[in-house]
């Protein structure tokens, strides 16, 4: 949405990920609020979060350059036709949202000033050679509120099923993240997409086929990824359920990720 990601690799045979920016979000972003945004993104450390290596704004490019996560996205281990699906158990399952769950926690309690999110998906969330998370597109939200482009993040985050009910209306907050997060655990739990077309019409947005079917064991038990095999245990996958409902649900009540699950 905000550009597209190449992959650069050094002389000396260092990899690197290379964030070019769209068109549309440079268009309508002055060179001294880029070199803001830079400052705001570097100042983001944590051990779930992409570290920015450097940045570039020469030649009517404008560049971010990131550490390279080897495994690529949850969205491409989960959704990809690759063997490397059936490498994801459920306590590697459990340990990708518990690494994307502190890094949203980071972002929205321990910055100064706070950070929203706004584009959080399975495709943000990447993968390194352990299976560790980096959530990658930290502090771009100032880019998605520029001009045409915050009118697109609305219709595709809605599209793609990441956007909570709020976000129709223009408002955006620290539970839309939430929101978003409850939805990428249930991609972990059933590994289907968060929006599927090709899916019969009551199953395309996976929040609305799934929300009724969380608290009932038989149900919930069907709509586990086929491919864990059953390997998972009963009661895990009973809180893992019940936390995905707190985030989702419409009216619901949960402000930050800490209190739902991080010990």
């Amino acid at each position: 949405m905000l550009g597209s990601v190449y992959r650069a690799e050094l002389p000396n045979g260092k990899i690197l990920a290379v964030k070019k920016l769209d068109k549309r979000v440079s268009d309508h972003q002055e060179d001294d609020e880029f070199l803001e945004l830079v400052n705001n993104i570097d100042r983001l450390r944590h051990a779930n979060i992409v570290e920015l290596i450097g940045y570039c704004v020469e030649h009517g490019q404008r560049l971010l350059i990131y550490e390279y996560c080897s495994n690529g996205s949850m969205y491409e281990a989960l959704h990809s036709d690759d063997e490397f699906k059936t490498t994801l158990s459920w306590n590697a399952r459990i340990r990708i949202a518990l690494g994307a769950a502190r890094a949203l926690e980071y972002l929205h309690e321990q910055c100064q000033p706070p950070v929203i999110h706004r584009n959080f998906k399975s495709a943000n969330i990447l993968l390194d050679e352990d299976l560790s998370v980096r959530v990658s597109d930290c502090g771009l939200a100032p880019l998605i509120t520029k001009g045409s482009v915050r009118q697109l993040s609305g219709q595709l985050l809605a599209a793609y099923g990441y956007g909570a009910p709020e976000f129709e209306s223009g408002i955006y907050t620290y539970q839309s993240d939430v929101y978003s997060f409850g939805v990428v655990m249930l991609e972990l739990l059933t590994g289907r997409q968060s929006y599927d077309r090709k899916r019969p019409r009551g199953e395309q947005f996976l929040v609305r086929w799934a929300i009724t079917q969380l608290h009932d064991i038989d149900a919930l038990s069907r709509m586990v990824d086929p491919s864990l095999n059953g390997a998972y245990p009963a009661k895990s996958l009973s809180n893992f359920a019940d936390i995905i409902s707190r985030c989702v649900q419409v009216s619901y009540s949960v402000f930050l990720v800490r209190r739902i699950w991080i010990p």
